[in-house]
């Protein structure tokens, strides 16, 4: 028999990767939804016929033990959440009923349904913040700069005391910035690409940025669905980073990108005020050591080929509207 997976955020970027490497592997796939005026399928609608979506909430502790009666998965990968760190400054509240009691009940929702069922919980590397040392690893202590991150620890230790307080098999994977051409059109790995694309076209005159110091270790977010998928075959629960260990500045992305598409930057990119953070994160670098030792895992796709591949696919896309 083939295994069960229920996926929490599959319409995503990262959930949309998971669901196809599941389904590779044999699994059958499950994925909970929110009800909403308007579904955002468009990652995963080349697999919808090969997936079930089933209506649940973070917010709603009965749906979720429901959808876990009804599925009864082996695997539990929550990737849902509020994940847009500029927004959780208007919207903290939410984020943290999203990113950290979200989090408690589907913990809860295991403990009483099934114990046995093994659960991945989405941490991020915005947990380290105002950073304690470079490169960060496991055991580098968390200064979150944002209620994103403040949301984020929360997940991460609730998801630890449920492992130590009731046996869960329950993993965080700590991942460092991850993009495709599937990531959100607010983040800055896509604004920067979709903009120079914009610009090659004559879609676009100029391109306006906030901070281009800061740095970020960016993987692809294929590689790091994989390392999601290796924490829970092992024997042992644990939580592990996932990242390059390589840092590069949006100052970085900005050139490469522009220079991908034959045009020069200096021409195009404006600073503007409105979006500088009102924390700044200025350097996250992971180690993933732990992870290239337990897992075996590494990632295979270069921070080079990466823009390239989301410069082109941003390019196609535009060419055809």
């Amino acid at each position: 028999m083939s295994k069960r997976a229920l996926i929490t955020g599959i319409t995503g970027q990262d959930g949309s990767y998971l669901a196809e490497l599941l389904l590779e592997n044999g699994y059958e796939v499950f994925g909970l939804v929110r009800r909403l005026s308007a579904n955002n399928y468009w990652r995963i609608e080349h697999l919808q016929d090969r997936l079930t979506l089933i209506p649940g909430d973070l917010l709603d502790q009965l749906s979720l033990i429901r959808v876990l009666e009804r599925v009864q998965p082996e695997e539990f990968y929550n990737l849902a959440a509020m994940s847009f760190v500029p927004a959780s400054w208007d919207q903290p509240m939410l984020t943290g009923e999203f990113n950290s009691q979200g989090v408690t009940r589907v913990l809860e929702a295991i403990r009483v349904v099934d114990k046995s069922i093994r659960l991945y919980q989405a941490s991020s590397s915005e947990m380290y913040g105002k950073v304690r040392e470079v490169p960060q690893r496991e055991t580098t202590p968390f200064y979150p700069r944002s209620p994103y991150g403040v949301s984020k620890v929360f997940a991460h230790y609730i998801t630890v005391n449920y492992r130590e307080s009731y046996g869960l098999f329950a993993v965080s994977g700590i991942l460092f910035n991850h993009e495709s051409p599937r990531r959100g059109i607010e983040f800055v790995t896509r604004k920067v690409t979709d903009g120079v694309a914009r610009i090659k076209l004559g879609l676009a005159k100029e391109l306006r940025l906030g901070n281009r110091d800061a740095e970020r270790d960016w993987g692809f977010a294929g590689d790091y669905v994989r390392a999601m998928w290796l924490m829970l075959q092992q024997k042992e629960a644990d939580d592990y980073v996932i990242a390059t260990g390589e840092a590069h500045s949006v100052q970085d992305l900005v050139e490469l990108a522009f220079r991908h598409a034959g045009l020069d930057w200096e021409e195009y990119v404006k600073v503007d005020p409105a979006f500088l953070r009102p924390a700044e994160v200025d350097q996250l670098i992971g180690d993933a050591s732990k992870a290239r030792q337990t897992l075996g895992w590494t990632p295979s796709v270069k921070f080079d080929e990466l823009v390239k591949m989301m410069v082109e696919a941003d390019l196609a896309r535009l060419s055809k509207t």
